[in-house]
This record gives structure tokens, C-alpha cells and sequence, in this order.
């Protein structure tokens, strides 16, 4: 028999106040160099070293419904666009470049006990910048509240690390040029960081990822696989080879 969902609903008391940090470190590399002679990006700073927040903010990011562990829900846009102008000046939800499956703001449950619920998230956004435009691969992030006491425990928003994590536009005159690198640290979080506690239910972050990951690109609903195992599984399906060579990742914004 199958084991009934436990859902159940997140709230936050909307009248307390949360303090964020931000931070932009300078960028460090890109394909042309052109983070090093555009100026406005070589000066980028974070707007609002420190802020303060309603809990009515992080009430966004949380579901209208009952959820259970596993399900993902949208998040309110406005409530990002208010966080993301912390960062930086003039956020966007929609993107330059928009292949029809880059839009979207995805919240997950992923693990709650009696007093605790965690929540992962991933958001796509940009910055319009005086003469043209930051997109960063992913915002991706955590939520943690005290279900009881309906308060914020600690909150982080934060462009990952990987080896390339930004697109840029840079426009002069008629001509707009673009590039592609890297940003070691884009981030708002709290001073509190997420407790060390057992779940009574929960997910791995690399599954919660996963499923916001689907909520987003058709592509990652294929079953890759490398050349080699390609070549040995195509004489027993009988199934030809549909080879792929692409220069970026797939699964990001960042290219």
C-alpha cells in the first residue's frame, strides 16, 4: 500500500523583519576581456551592502497550497525583483535571449521536520545596465523557516560558482558585443546559516536541483550519454546515433 503525501502549508509571520547582505566581487575572466574594458562591469559593486526585508518578501517564495516533499511551486515575481535590486539597479524577469524555456521562478520543498521546513529554489533574471545587459547562468538559493514560530532561520540567493557563469551585451554605438565568463561571488544572505537538524522527510539538494532544473529546460528530459556508451548501446537497440557538440553548458543561462 501506497504511503499517504503528508502536505501541509508554510507561513510566515509578515510583520517581522529580516536582514540581508549583499555582495558583488569583481569579475574575473571572460572569453573576449570585455569585463576589463567595459567599464560600468569592471566597477560593478553590489547597490545595498545591507538591507532590510518584511517577512511579507519571503512569504513569496513560499506555496498558496499545501505542498509536500518534492513538489515545486512559482515564485512571486515581484518579491524577486525587490531582492534582486539589492544586487543591482533595474532586475529583469525577462531575458534578451529567450528560447521559450529560460523563463521562471521555481521554488521546492525539500525536507521538513516537526519545527523546520527547507525550501531550494532557482530563479532567472538580468540586470539592464546602461549600455547593455548581465545574465547570470541561475540564481539558485535556499529558504529555511521555523514552521512554529513563523519566522525566517536563514535565507541565501547566489549566482553558483561554475566555470562560466555569466553572458554579457555590450553595446556602443550600433554595435552590441557579446561575451561570456566568469564572477566569483554574486550573493544576498542572512548572518544565520541553515541549522544541522534531522528531517522527518527529505530529499537530496542534487534531486530538489533536478526537479527545478525539469522545470525549465525540455533538453535535460533527455537521457544523455557519452559517445562511447552511445556507440555501444546503438548495435543492440538498433537505434541510430544523433551526436551533439556544443561549445557551453546546456543547462544555464551563462551562454
Amino acid at each position: 500500500m501506497k504511503k499517504p503525501t503528508n502536505k501541509f502549508n508554510l507561513n510566515l509571520d509578515t510583520n517581522a523583519n529580516v536582514s540581508l547582505n549583499g555582495f558583488i566581487a569583481p569579475f574575473e575572466y571572460s572569453s573576449y576581456g570585455y569585463y576589463k574594458d567595459w567599464e560600468e562591469l569592471a566597477n560593478i559593486q553590489v547597490a545595498e551592502p545591507v538591507k532590510q526585508y518584511t517577512n511579507s518578501v519571503f512569504q513569496a517564495f513560499l506555496p498558496s497550497d499545501p505542498v509536500a516533499v518534492g513538489d515545486c511551486w512559482k515564485i512571486q515575481e515581484n518579491a524577486v525583483l525587490t531582492l534582486l535590486k539589492q544586487l543591482y539597479p533595474r532586475p529583469q524577469l525577462k531575458l534578451h535571449i529567450d528560447s521559450g524555456d529560460s523563463r521562471g521562478l521555481w521554488a521546492c520543498l525539500r525536507a521538513y521536520n516537526n519545527e523546520i521546513a527547507q525550501i531550494h529554489f532557482r530563479i532567472h533574471a538580468q540586470f539592464k545596465m546602461e549600455s547593455g545587459w548581465l545574465t547570470p547562468s541561475q540564481f539558485a538559493g535556499h529558504l529555511t523557516i521555523n514552521r512554529i514560530q513563523k519566522k525566517v532561520v536563514s535565507f541565501n540567493l547566489y549566482v553558483p560558482p561554475t566555470t562560466v557563469n555569466f553572458d554579457i551585451g555590450w553595446t556602443q554605438e550600433d554595435s552590441t558585443f557579446a561575451d561570456i565568463g566568469f564572477c566569483p561571488r554574486m550573493e544576498l544572505w542572512t548572518d544565520t546559516k541553515p541549522e544541522d537538524v534531522e528531517f522527518i522527510e527529505s530529499i537530496t539538494q542534487e534531486k530538489a536541483e533536478r526537479l527545478l532544473l525539469l522545470r525549465y529546460y525540455k533538453s535535460q528530459q533527455i537521457n544523455w550519454v557519452s559517445l562511447e556508451e552511445a556507440l555501444e548501446l546503438a548495435p543492440t537497440l538498433q537505434k541510430p546515433i544523433h551526436a551533439i557538440a556544443i561549445d557551453g553548458p546546456l543547462a544555464d543561462e551563462s551562454c
